[in-house]
């Protein structure tokens, strides 16, 4: 087996172990929400679910970069992975101890959340590591595949064992599924011996320091980086309001019917990065992959049943692992190695601050300003309300469709931008010829 080869085999070891993981996470996330949406009857208490799921990795992701890049990123990976289940661990605890409290969730899923700045970082820098570049871009089709499979397989699964088990042995499952993850990572580490050693001479300061300089002295991945808070962002949105909205229109079993099936579309696409073998030019293919994610996001949002924001959402999740892997093989092929974990940790933490905002104004925008609006009795019912439809969640659609508009504007000028440098490119290289 020769070296490339045997890399790849190790990568799909680890890749396996983060796969069953996601799934476990998305059926706990799933559980979870539906908990407290049947709970508090509130948009909000989902949103502020998911900003303890993204606040404590995002403000330590910095802090992970740098160790990732200063320590054995395998080990690192089993230690975030196993300090994960213990926040599930909490949750489990604590809903035994005090089920009528509903801190208790925030505050272990925050916990998970703080170890998994420990564990991305690791994991996003060891591909690099592991692989050369000719595999970069099949890796980005299987790590897609992992969020697809979280979307797909995680809704209809959790969707299920809420109708036949409690909300504890749930999160007991997904406890399992971390201390997996870790254990693949643990067996692989034992196989190829001790990691590469890396220098500790510098300090915390300096290196973060290094990767901030780095960074932005790097326009290219800097203009990524725009380009990609603006995308998390706008995805945030639609990941605060999509639960509430779809359930409005149905049940518990409906909507992990309705996520499962859209997330297939995000499934079909990362299959399909995964094993083609063909290369295109990466910039057109966000530019493009944008612009048709924006219709099918303005589309969400003025459906007005299941079945149509079903085929909708199906459309527009086949569109972002094309966004995605594009914007991880244009920052990888971007980046020097020796930085990589830093710079990871940054783009990661500068782009989820787009998601924590959305997460943050989502919920309470939905709650007492656009879903008041489109009531049946609220001010815009028989206006807008005839169009649109009025009632429960139908302000949170209108919220879609507005940022789905913006979503098309930004893609229209990151299409027209892409051009224009493609022509200087090619002007540049006449002139030399």
């Amino acid at each position: 087996m020769n070296a490339p080869e045997k890399s790849f085999t190790v990568f799909l070891i680890i890749w396996s172990g983060q796969l069953l993981s996601k799934v476990g996470s998305g059926i706990s996330a799933f559980a979870l929400g539906v908990y407290l949406l049947q709970q508090t009857g509130s948009s909000s208490s989902y949103s502020f679910l998911l900003l303890a799921a993204f606040l404590p990795a995002v403000m330590l992701a910095p802090v992970g970069g740098v160790i990732a890049d200063r320590k054995d990123r395998k080990q690192m990976m089993a230690v975030g992975d196993l300090g994960s289940s213990l926040g599930v661990f909490f949750v489990v605890v604590m809903l035994l101890l005090q089920p009528k409290e509903h801190w208790p969730i925030y505050l272990g899923v925050a916990i998970s959340s703080l170890f998994a700045a420990f564990q991305s970082p690791a994991f996003k820098a060891s591909v690099t590591e592991m692989l050369d570049e000719k595999a970069y871009a099949k890796a980005g089709g299987l790590i897609q595949l992992t969020e697809a499979a979280q979307y797909l397989l995680a809704p209809f699964v959790a969707a299920f064992l809420l109708t036949k088990f409690s909300i504890l042995i749930i999160l007991a499952i997904d406890m399992l599924t971390f201390i997996a993850a870790a254990l693949s990572v643990i067996l692989v580490s034992k196989n190829a011996g001790r990691g590469e050693e890396k220098s500790t001479a510098k300090s915390f300061r300096k290196d973060l320091t290094e990767g901030m300089r780095y960074l932005a002295g790097n326009k290219i991945v800097l203009h990524l980086l725009y380009l990609t808070v603006v995308v998390t962002f706008l995805t945030g949105i639609l990941q605060a309001l999509f639960v509430p909205i779809v359930l409005a229109m149905s049940d518990t079993a409906t909507l992990g019917a309705v996520q499962s099936i859209a997330a297939s579309g995000m499934l079909l696409s990362s299959l399909w990065i995964g094993i083609s073998s063909k290369r295109y030019e990466q910039t057109r293919v966000l530019s493009s992959a944008l612009f048709v994610a924006s219709i099918f996001y303005i589309l969400i949002g003025a459906s007005t049943n299941t079945i149509l924001i079903t085929c909708t959402a199906f459309c527009f999740f086949s569109t972002l692992p094309f966004v995605n892997s594009s914007l991880e093989l244009l920052f990888r092929q971007n980046i020097d190695n020796k930085m990589q974990g830093r710079i990871w940790s940054l783009i990661s933490f500068i782009s989820q601050l787009g998601m924590l905002m959305a997460f943050t104004v989502a919920g309470p925008l939905a709650d007492h300003v656009f879903n008041p609006l489109l009531a049946n009795t609220g001010r815009f019912a028989e206006t807008m309300g005839t169009t649109i439809g009025a009632g429960v969640s139908r302000g949170s659609g209108v919220m879609v469709i507005l940022c789905g508009f913006l979503l098309l504007f930004y893609s229209l000028l990151s299409g027209i931008a892409g051009r224009r440098r493609r022509m200087s490119i090619a002007r540049r290289l006449g002139a030399e010829r």
